[in-house]
């Protein structure tokens, strides 16, 4: 089923998907938002971490990253573990309206198989795609950074402020990222930076 997603070469930049179970929209509360900021930040000061874009949405996150030390599976693997683990404790023990029907879905999802124990906050799998040319590096960062236009959170994608869009647009935002031109796989051509700049 993950044949074609699977992260064969662990230090090239991957395009990542990472998607909350039964697409429960987690991720309109600012507090759960703010854990995966968190955890990218952290992840890119201690774990090697190069975060080249990023969106989040609410009910799924975009990153094209890559792995200084060559690990990415362990570091996807290990960001995915601690936003589940933080988000739940939040639901559990913060306000939270749908406290009961969040927890239900997480729980319902366990049933049918034993990988789980309580909960499961993740769809299994990350739809990894290997970034191999400059050109698929900036198709994948304008779906990413168009992403909440598309939805009508925005008019322009640099105004979402949880995305990597006006970091390359601005050059400021949340996080601190490696911009797309630095990029080892290629140089930047002038095409791709005109028209992202539009954004």
């Amino acid at each position: 089923m993950k044949e074609g997603y699977v992260i064969r070469d662990q230090a090239l930049p991957h395009f990542i998907t990472s998607t909350v179970v039964d697409w429960v929209d987690i991720f309109t509360r600012q507090i759960y938002r703010d854990i995966v900021i968190e955890s990218l930040e952290y992840c890119i000061q201690n774990k090697g971490m190069i975060l080249y874009g990023y969106v989040i949405m609410s009910n799924h996150i975009h990153l094209i990253v890559q792995s200084e030390n060559g690990k990415l599976s362990d570091l996807i693997r290990d960001f995915k573990k601690f936003i589940a683990k933080n988000i739940l404790e939040k639901i559990q023990n913060s306000p939270e309206s749908r406290r009961e029907w969040i927890l239900e879905r997480f729980k319902l999802v366990t049933q049918s198989h034993s990988r789980n124990k309580e909960y499961q906050f993740w769809q299994y799998g990350n739809h990894a795609e290997e970034i191999y040319t400059n050109e698929f590096m900036w198709s994948k960062l304008d779906y990413i950074h168009l992403n909440p236009v598309r939805a009508g959170l925005v008019a322009k994608a640099s105004e979402y402020v949880y995305s990597s869009a006006s970091n390359y647009v601005c050059d400021s935002g949340l996080l601190k990222i490696e911009k797309a031109d630095n990029l080892i796989v290629n140089v930047l051509d002038n095409k791709s930076f005109i028209r992202y700049n539009q954004y």
